[in-house]
C-alpha cells in the first residue's frame, strides 16, 4: 500500500487518470483477518524461479538559468560561467534474481549491476555533473562506470520477508528515488510483513546509500543541509486499509544526530470516475531535532492536501501545502522521502511557506490511443519567511545557509508533459516521456529561476 502512487507528484500525475476506468468505489469496511494464503508455501525453488532481465534508460536534460543565474565549471584552472547545462546518460540495469527455496524458511538472492554510459562528455555542458553525470575532481565526465546497485539475500517465512544487503526500500520517509538514468538504493537490513489481509508492517536500519550518479556508497546527508553526514537511519511503520476506498500509512524514523521524523498519509477514493470520481490525499510530517543536533534546532510541521476530480479520461487536481517551521522542511538526500502534493522541480518547502497547485491530465486511451497521456500544471508558493530562524545556537557545525535572508519570498512553477507506453510487440512497456518545466523565484528564494526540458526513454527487457 504505497501512498506515493496516489500522491500528487506533478510529473507523474497520469497515475491519477488511471482511476477513470474504475467502477464506483466501495466504501465498505475491511475487516482485519489473517492472510488467506502463504507466499512461502507457493515458492517454486531457488533455480526454478530464477529470472534475468532489467531496463535501459536514455536520460536527457537541458537546463537554462535566467534572470542573472548561471552555472559554473573549471577550465585550465579558471572558473567559467554560462546559463546552460546539458546532461545525457544511458543507464542500464541488469538484474539477476533467484526464486525462494521451498520449505518453512525460504531463501533467495538478488544482484543487480548498474552501468552508466555518458553520451554528452563536454565539461562545459555537464558543469561538474552534480547528481546527473558522474565527474572526476577536474570536472571531466567519467565516460563509463558500473557498480553493484543491488546485492542482497532474503529470508521468508509465510508472508514475512527479511532482506539484508544493498536493496530497494519504499516508505514515506525512506524511499528509493529513480528520476535519473539510474536509481538510488540503500545498504542495511529491512523487513516487510504482510500476515494480515489489510495490515502490513515495514522497517529497516540502513547505514549507507548508493547515490544515483556515484560509484561508491555514501553516508546519509540531507537535501537542504550544508553537508553534515550520518551513518544510521532507522525506520518503522505500518500500512492499514480500513475501508476498500481508504488507505493509510504511518512511519517514524530516527536519523542519528539529525532528527526524528514522523509521517502520516491517507488516500480516499469516492464515486464513479466514468461519471465523477474524487481522490483525496493527505500527507503530514513532523520533524524534531535529535541527538547532537547536527542540523541545528528543528521543530517543523508540514502537510499537504490534494483533491483530484476525474471524469472518464480527464483529471483535474488541486493541491495545497503548508510548512509550519522556521527552517526548510528537509528530507534525506538520494531518497524520495517527500510525499507532499507540491513536491515538483521545486519542493515548495521553504520556512513557513504556503503553496497551491492546479494540475490537469488526460488519458488518450479514452479516445482510441492507449498508452498516450498528457499533463500540465501550475504552482505558486508565497510567504516564505526565514527571518525567525535561530540557526544552531552554537550547538552544531552545519546549518541551513542563507535562510535568514528569506523575507516574504515567493516563486512559481509550471510544467507540461507527454508520455507514451508501447502496448504490444517486442518493445512492449517501453515508455517515452517528454517534460518542460519553468521555475521563477524571487531574489532570495532558494531555487532561483530555471527552465528545463527532459526526454526520457525507458526500455524493459527479459533474458530469462
Amino acid at each position: 500500500m504505497k501512498l506515493s502512487s496516489k500522491a500528487l507528484l506533478a510529473l507523474a500525475i497520469s497515475s491519477i487518470t488511471a482511476t477513470a476506468y474504475a467502477e464506483t468505489q466501495s466504501q465498505d469496511f475491511v475487516p482485519t483477518t489473517l492472510a488467506g494464503t502463504s507466499a512461502q508455501s507457493e515458492a517454486k525453488g531457488f533455480i526454478e524461479d530464477f529470472s534475468l532481465g532489467g531496463t535501459t534508460r536514455n536520460w536527457y536534460s537541458h537546463e537554462s538559468k535566467y534572470r542573472g543565474g548561471t552555472f559554473s565549471y573549471q577550465k585550465h584552472g579558471q572558473t567559467l560561467t554560462d546559463r546552460n547545462r546539458t546532461n545525457w546518460v544511458q543507464g542500464t540495469i541488469l538484474n539477476a534474481s533467484s526464486g525462494f527455496t521451498q520449505g518453512t524458511v525460504g531463501v533467495k538472492t538478488e544482484v543487480a549491476v548498474y552501468n552508466a554510459l555518458v553520451l554528452d562528455r563536454s565539461k562545459r555542458d555537464i558543469k561538474g555533473g552534480s547528481n546527473r553525470t558522474l565527474a572526476d575532481s577536474n570536472g571531466d565526465a567519467v565516460d563509463q562506470w558500473s557498480k553493484l546497485g543491488l546485492a542482497n539475500v532474503q529470508f521468508r517465512v509465510s508472508n514475512t520477508t527479511l532482506t539484508a544487503g544493498r536493496q530497494n526500500f519504499s516508505s514515506g520517509i525512506v524511499d528509493t528515488i529513480g528520476n535519473r538514468a539510474l536509481p538510488s538504493s540503500f545498504q542495511g537490513v529491512s523487513f516487510n510483513s504482510e500476515e494480515f489481509s489489510n495490515l502490513s508492517f515495514q522497517g529497516g536500519v540502513f547505514d549507507r546509500v548508493s547515490p544515483r550518479s556515484e560509484q561508491s556508497l555514501s553516508k546519509f546527508r540531507t537535501e537542504y543541509g550544508n553537508g553534515a553526514e550520518t551513518d544510521k537511519v532507522s525506520t518503522l511503520g505500518v500500512n492499514y486499509q480500513p475501508l476498500k476506498s481508504l488507505k493509510t500509512s504511518f512511519f517514524a524514523a530516527n536519523v542519528k544526530d539529525f532528527w526524528n521524523q514522523y509521517y502520516f498519509g491517507a488516500t480516499h477514493e469516492l464515486g464513479d470516475a466514468q461519471q465523477l470520481g474524487l481522490t483525496t490525499g493527505f500527507n503530514y510530517y513532523k520533524t524534531v531535532d535529535e541527538g547532537k543536533k547536527e542540523m541545528g534546532e528543528i521543530d517543523n510541521d508540514t502537510f499537504s492536501l490534494s483533491l483530484g476530480l476525474t471524469h472518464q479520461a480527464h483529471s483535474l487536481t488541486f493541491g495545497y501545502q503548508q510548512v509550519n517551521g522556521n527552517e526548510y522542511f528537509d528530507y534525506l538526500h538520494e531518497t524520495n522521502g517527500i510525499y507532499l502534493a507540491n513536491s515538483l522541480t521545486s519542493d515548495f518547502n521553504g520556512p513557513n511557506e504556503k503553496s497551491f497547485q492546479i494540475a490537469y491530465a488526460i488519458n488518450m486511451a479514452e479516445y482510441g490511443v492507449p498508452g498516450l497521456k498528457f499533463n500540465a500544471y501550475s504552482a505558486r508558493g508565497w510567504g516564505i519567511d526565514g527571518t525567525h530562524y535561530t540557526g544552531n545556537n552554537g550547538r552544531a557545525k552545519f546549518a541551513y545557509d542563507g535562510i535568514q535572508s528569506q523575507d516574504g519570498e515567493k516563486h512559481q512553477e509550471y510544467g507540461v508533459g507527454a508520455s507514451y507506453a508501447l502496448q504490444s510487440g517486442p518493445l512492449k512497456a517501453t515508455t517515452v516521456r517528454a517534460t518542460y518545466v519553468e521555475h521563477r523565484g524571487s531574489e532570495f528564494q532558494s531555487d532561483g529561476s530555471i527552465k528545463e526540458f527532459r526526454l526520457v526513454t525507458t526500455i524493459p527487457f527479459n533474458i530469462l
